[in-house]
């Protein structure tokens, strides 16, 4: 449930609230707005049954909330929220344009891509250092090697980085070189992982599951969020359908369902969701025209020598004429771009 409380109510009178709720074993999430505020109440609600909070002179109303997910919830945190990557904002209007190699194959390559993607406009760089296959006999990554030089670009270019974590185990090494963690779809139920995660200090992309529905995607974002760690960006990387001319289905009516149901960023993957490079162009654009806070883009110096995912990825010159597109329609629909 969310309590509202009156414009006029004090910082003590907020205290008092939530002094009263947890001292019956439940837990608050308050959310200060510019004209109210709302304290949203985790667990068995039962026990407030005695507790007298609806006659608080500072409280205005008690709503029940019944969506199965809370912390995620837009009736918890009604504002977007709006993170902060080393200086780079997602959210609220702020846009975030990650790029990168699927996979890290040397330092050359990704210092060429870095480079080039940087200048281009992008402000998050991405590159897989390990990356989980549909098969187990194809390229699984450079390791620690591949984080290493990972953290050098984002260094020498001055952005932010974010890797993928497959499995619990792997959370120490790669928050040492990491300022993002991404959960791929395949974990995107995988709860030990996402409470892992949830545990950490470093701001999460959520990848939806190729055959979640949106309310099971933000499950997996309370699963992290419930652990502490309320910086989570959704990701939409297309749904497995029936079709079969692209790799996916983009499904970009999500990103208006997660903007009216959840108050966190959505980005959109539309290189995954394509499969081949010539329609990323296309769904960055409409992915970004639908309200998405952001795009993550794969792009390699030469993709017909790419060891993973080549038919996808963007040519350098391709990603900045997608780059320079992005920047004619962004001032048209009121968002921009954070470039740090």
């Amino acid at each position: 449930m969310i309590i509202v409380l009156k414009p006029t109510a004090s910082k003590e009178e907020i205290d008092h609230i939530v002094s009263m709720i947890e001292k019956e074993g439940l837990r608050t999430n308050i959310s200060m707005g510019e004209s109210q505020t709302i304290i949203g109440v985790i667990g068995d609600k039962t026990r407030l049954t005695n507790t007298p909070l609806a006659s608080l002179a500072s409280v205005d109303s008690i709503v029940q909330v019944s969506k199965p997910y809370k912390l995620a919830s837009r009736d918890f945190h009604p504002d977007d929220t709006i993170i902060n990557i080393k200086g780079v904002m997602i959210g609220g209007g702020n846009l975030g344009i990650i790029a990168g190699p699927c996979s890290i194959e040397s330092e050359l390559q990704l210092m060429n891509i870095a480079k080039s993607v940087k200048e281009s406009g992008s402000n998050i760089l991405r590159g897989g250092a390990f990356k989980p296959r549909t098969s187990p006999y194809a390229y699984q990554g450079m390791g620690e090697e591949g984080l290493k030089l990972l953290k050098k670009a984002g260094a020498e270019f001055g952005m932010p980085v974010i890797t993928e974590i497959m499995d619990t185990s792997m959370a120490g090494i790669i928050s040492e070189y990491s300022d993002m963690l991404q959960i791929g779809t395949r974990n995107a139920q995988n709860y030990s992982l996402l409470k892992e995660v949830g545990r950490s200090n470093k701001p999460v992309v959520l990848k939806r599951g190729m055959s979640q529905t949106i309310e099971e995607w933000l499950m997996s974002a309370e699963y992290i969020m419930s652990e502490g760690n309320r910086d989570v960006i959704l990701c939409e990387r297309g749904i497995r359908t029936f079709e079969t001319a692209t790799r996916n289905t983009l499904d970009l009516i999500a990103v208006p369902v997660v903007k009216e149901r959840t108050h966190l960023p959505i980005i959109v993957d539309p290189s995954h969701a394509a499969g081949k490079w010539q329609y990323v162009t296309p769904m960055a654009l409409a992915a970004i025209t639908a309200g998405a806070d952001g795009i993550m883009v794969e792009v390699h110096n030469e993709p017909e020598k790419a060891v993973s995912d080549g038919a996808q990825s963007l040519k350098r010159e391709k990603f900045a004429i997608l780059m320079g597109e992005l920047k004619k329609i962004a001032p048209v629909i009121g968002v921009g771009f954070n470039l740090n």
